[in-house]
Order: structure tokens, then sequence, then C-alpha cells
């Protein structure tokens, strides 16, 4: 007999499971990518969490089928994929623009289509194993008991203080930290929208996921010039009108 997901278990777990990675980029100290710790090898820990829990809740069969939703783009309305596609290169545009008006314009990008390739294949598997969790598990429950707006806020902040740690091992700034946390806050307010009026398609999660981190890390070498004030307070704008129109929402599609 199957039972519903838990999200708050899901989370638990998810710390627990990702207390390995995080002694582990303590130790080694070294960095995958510029601004990518050895611990952000914590992208797994969503999906084992979510798929322990389903797996324990409904067998191998309901695992199989959950697994499955990660690939599934059946039925994407032309929107959706805009959306997903679109939206974080336009915003690392504007946060660009933004700082060419401040006096602090970015040099040049070096962007290589081999490069660029390589980053999505990269980030979209790292984003698939992450919203497995975060959309595929949690998502519906908490929307469906709690709406969509504190939803949004109950999976950001969990992935705010989730990700605290790694962030302190490349020496991010407690100031840096709290505007990328702002930013995170609204991107996952936007990632929910999504799923949520978008025909609950995790593929539209992981896409929308995997072009945040491609965009940031081209921004515009290797992410040497990313601004989180400038993005987060774009996003910011950007969620607060998507939400204003949507309101805090229980329906789904």
């Amino acid at each position: 007999m199957t039972s519903g997901p838990r999200p708050f278990v899901f989370f638990g777990l998810l710390f627990l499971l990702s207390v390995p990675f995080w002694l582990f980029g303590a130790l080694i100290g070294d960095a995958l990518l510029p601004g990518l710790p050895v611990s952000a090898l914590m992208v797994v820990a969503p999906a084992i969490a979510a798929g322990l829990l389903v797996w324990r809740a409904g067998g191998a069969a309901e695992l199989t089928a959950f697994l499955r939703r990660a690939g599934d783009f059946r039925g994407m309305r032309p929107w959706v994929w805009l959306v997903a596609f679109g939206t974080m290169p336009a915003v690392m545009v504007l946060s660009g623009v933004i700082l060419v008006a401040v006096g602090a314009p970015p040099p040049a990008p070096q962007i290589g289509l081999t490069q660029t390739v390589a980053l999505f294949a990269l980030f979209f598997v790292s984003a698939t194993a992450e919203e497995l969790g975060w959309t595929a598990y949690a998502t519906r429950p908490l929307v469906k008991a709690h709406g969509l707006i504190v939803a949004g806020l109950i999976i950001g902040l969990v992935s705010v203080v989730w990700h605290v740690i790694p962030l302190l091992q490349v020496d991010r700034s407690w100031d840096w930290i709290a505007w990328w946390a702002l930013g995170t806050l609204a991107r996952r307010m936007i990632i929910v929208w999504l799923y949520v009026r978008g025909g609950e398609r995790v593929f539209s999660a992981s896409l929308f996921h995997a072009m945040n981190n491609v965009s940031w890390m081209l921004f515009p070498i290797m992410g040497s010039h990313y601004d989180p004030a400038s993005t987060a307070l774009i996003l910011v704008v950007l969620a607060a009108f998507i939400l204003a129109r949507s309101g805090n929402t229980r329906a789904f599609g």
C-alpha cells in the first residue's frame, strides 16, 4: 500500500545524506569548477532521498514511474519551453545592462559552443537530480497543503540553507550569500509556478534550473563577474509580477 509524499521527512533525509559531501568538501578543499566546491556533488542527494522514500512507500514499480517523470516533456506547451529556457539568460543580460549603467561593466563574454554545450549537459543532469526531489517529490503536496506561494517559500528556504556550507567552502561572503539567497527564493517561486501552471512537468523545472546554472557560469567568463544583487532584484520583481497574477493558488494546470 502506497502512502503520499512526506516533504518534511524528505528534507530531513536530504540533510542527512548531504553531510558526507560537506565533510568531503571540507577535507578536499578543491573546486570542481570556479564557484563550485567538491561538496556540490551533493546534487545527487535530493534524487536519492526522494527515491528512497518513493521506493519504501510503493516499491520498485512506483520508483520506476517516479524516475521516468524526469524525462517526460510530452505536452509541454510552447510558453513553458520559452519560460524554462529563456528566463535566466534574459535575466543575466539585464543584469549586465544594470552593471553597465552603474559604472561596473563586466568584460566582454568569452563563450564557446563546445563549452556551452558541455556546461548545459553537466548542469542539466545535476538539475534533474535536484528537481526529482524539490519538484517531483515535494512540490505537489506542499502546494496542495499550503498554496503556491507558501510552498515556494518553504522549498526555497530549505534549498538556501542546504547550499550555505558549499558556498562558504568557496569563500563566498555573507553579503554575497544574502543576495544569492534572495534570488534563489524568487527563482524557486517561479519554478513552482511554472510547474503548477505548466502541466506538472519535472522536465520544465530541470530545464529552468539548468539554464540558471549555465547562465551565471557564462557571465561573462566562468561566472567571474556574476552579480547576485542585481540578479536577485530582477528575479524578485519578476516573481512578484507572476505571483500577483496567480495568487496563492492550490490548483494545478
